[in-house]
């Protein structure tokens, strides 16, 4: 599958899916499987999923150490990964790691333990960044807190 076939379709893929799982570290990817869906999970011939979409919610992860090595271990293509969800999870600060996916459109992070306004300014050289949840975060409560103005301006 060449990769202009491969970004045209892996869109439209189910997520790799390993929310409710009680991971606490992204090391337990690797051993774990993820849910299944509606649709089955298509894998390359190297046995790595192609889906554009990775899922973590509901978990106990409080950081992503290893999260690039673990990604390009379950990805065929890492760098097009367009959807993160690491909602409800332990996560007190945005880990700079998910600044490397330029092509990250979608990241839920409501529902951790985020608390300083700031840290969502690392956030803000992600070209194609779209849709970031930030709520039932501390963060909440800093004076000044609204939704990030990088994702308001017209591009």
């Amino acid at each position: 599958m060449s990769k202009q076939d491969y970004m045209n379709t892996s869109v439209q893929e189910p997520p790799l899916d390993y929310s409710f799982r009680s991971i606490h570290g992204i090391q337990d990817l690797t051993s774990e499987e993820p849910r299944s869906g509606l649709r089955p999970l298509r894998h390359s011939k190297s046995g790595k999923s192609l889906t554009q979409s990775l899922w973590l919610n509901n978990n106990v992860l409080n950081d992503l150490r290893d999260f690039n090595h673990v990604v390009s271990l379950l990805l065929e293509h890492p760098e097009n990964l367009a959807w993160i969800d690491l909602s409800f999870n332990d996560l007190t600060s945005i880990d700079p790691v998910l600044t490397t996916f330029f092509n990250l459109s979608v990241l839920y992070l409501h529902g951790n333990s985020i608390q300083r306004l700031g840290e969502v300014n690392k956030l803000a050289v992600l070209p194609r960044l779209r849709s970031l949840t930030l709520h039932g975060n501390p963060i909440e409560e800093e004076k000044g807190y609204r939704a990030p103005s990088f994702l308001e301006m017209p591009q």
